[in-house]
């Protein structure tokens, strides 16, 4: 019966599952077919769906003008026909979100985040899932993998965009903060510390240590947002330099009294800088005055290991001594200018008797006998010293501050007497 069978015509039973599966595949391809054709018919009506949607449920569409929503609506029409092409050849590369704004104004790039473009590949494939799901599982199985697959391109792409702009960001920063500590700002400096997003019209100061290891900087500026403040941060070799600024308001005339003074600033952000010491400049008004917070800083940062004992962080002011016997003009001058002249000015009582007291190791009682006057007396005097200039002298650190001062005063005093003099031998050499 078999041989018959066979004889005359008949399939054997491995035959017939190959015809089976060749009808099936058959039927499978001009479904797929049939699905193309209609997709390919309706995707002007997706992309009309598409547009009404985004009026109804994204405020910020129908905030823009007319010729950036018409852009957003092209954007939406080359993710439709970019699933057909998809679906068509799933092998094919699948829509890149690159690609989103091919046919958009450039400025749209730059208005649209990464929030609204995901919100807008949301809403898109919602209103392709109610109208073709129903077609087909294969369909609707086949919207799904691919709004994944364009949901994680766009990421990518944005956080290629953000890192890109972090590189450039970081490059602009460190021009700014070398700007700063050269003081050879130009035109183009505020604007470039605008780029930045630097808020603050306030005051600023400086801070300078060493640079550590792992450097964390989203660490510096997390902690600044909690303070309230800006920063600007550049790494220079094993030096780390933190440009700290009020985020004042353009439109205050006077800075809020409950902000922390820079001192404590400088003590919340001194986990993120390395060992060693840590020098803070000078307060200055503005951004542009802090080229001389910074040189303070550095002067400061580079002899603080002149002071055994030197608190982390130290004022660069608390360092003049250690700034003026390494040559530093600024610390000089302001010593002088600072101590010496306004002691001078009121009285040299108060010169002569500090410059006692220094001289016999802050002796009340040798000072006394030196001068003729009463320990009280020179106790009124020392505490008027501290009340015209600021610095108490019977503190062994600020009596050094206060007998360095001294010294630069009087040499700078005999140096323009000396130069005074020699300006009128001439004339009286020329009169006789």
């Amino acid at each position: 019966m078999t041989q018959e069978s066979s004889a005359s015509g008949g399939t054997t039973p491995a035959a017939s599952d190959q015809d089976d599966s060749r009808l099936l595949s058959n039927a499978g391809t001009v479904d797929r077919a049939a699905t193309l054709a209609w997709l390919r018919r309706i995707s002007g009506d997706l992309a009309t769906a598409t547009t009404t949607r985004l009026e109804q449920s994204l405020s910020w569409y129908s905030d823009m003008p007319p010729a950036r929503r018409s852009a957003v609506g092209l954007v939406a029409q080359a993710g439709i026909t970019s699933f057909i092409q998809w679906y068509d050849d799933p092998t094919s590369t699948p829509w890149i979100a690159a690609d989103i704004f091919a046919a958009a104004p450039r400025e749209l790039l730059r208005s649209v985040s990464l929030q609204q473009t995901l919100q807008l590949i949301r809403i898109t494939v919602e209103v392709v899932e109610e109208r073709v799901a129903s077609k087909s599982e294969d369909l609707r199985e086949a919207i799904l993998l691919y709004s994944r697959e364009v949901a994680f391109t766009a990421a990518d792409v944005y956080a290629r965009a953000a890192e890109s702009r972090g590189l450039w960001d970081a490059r602009l920063e460190a021009l700014v903060v070398d700007s700063i500590l050269t003081g050879e700002a130009d035109e183009e400096l505020p604007s470039r510390i605008a780029a930045l997003g630097w808020h603050g019209h306030g005051e600023v100061c400086v801070l300078v240590g060493t640079a550590p290891a792992q450097f964390d900087v989203d660490q510096v500026r997390r902690t600044s947002r909690k303070l309230g403040v800006d920063v600007l941060v550049g790494v220079q070799g094993s030096r780390l330099v933190v440009v700290i600024g009020r985020a004042q308001p353009a439109d205050a005339d006077e800075p809020d009294p409950d902000c922390l003074p820079f001192v404590e600033i400088a003590r919340q952000l001194e986990p993120a800088f390395g060992d060693g010491y840590l020098v803070l400049g000078p307060t200055v008004p503005a951004l542009v005055d802090a080229s001389q917070s910074a040189r303070a800083a550095l002067a400061g940062f580079a002899v603080a290991r002149g002071w055994r004992h030197a608190p982390r962080p130290v004022e660069a002011d608390d360092l003049l001594p250690e700034r003026a016997l390494a040559g530093d003009p600024v610390a000089k001058q302001t010593l002088v200018e600072r101590i010496y002249r306004p002691l001078a000015a009121h009285s040299t009582d108060l010169v002569t008797t500090l410059w006692s007291y220094l001289d016999n190791g802050r002796s009340l009682e040798a000072t006394a006998r030196e001068l003729f006057v009463h320990p009280n007396t020179v106790r009124y005097r020392l505490k008027r010293v501290s009340d015209v200039i600021g610095w108490d002298a019977t503190g062994p650190r600020e009596a050094l501050i206060l007998q360095t001062a001294l010294i630069l005063g009087s040499i700078g005093s005999t140096d323009v007497a000396r130069r005074r003099a020699a300006v009128r031998r001439p004339r009286d050499g020329g009169a006789r």
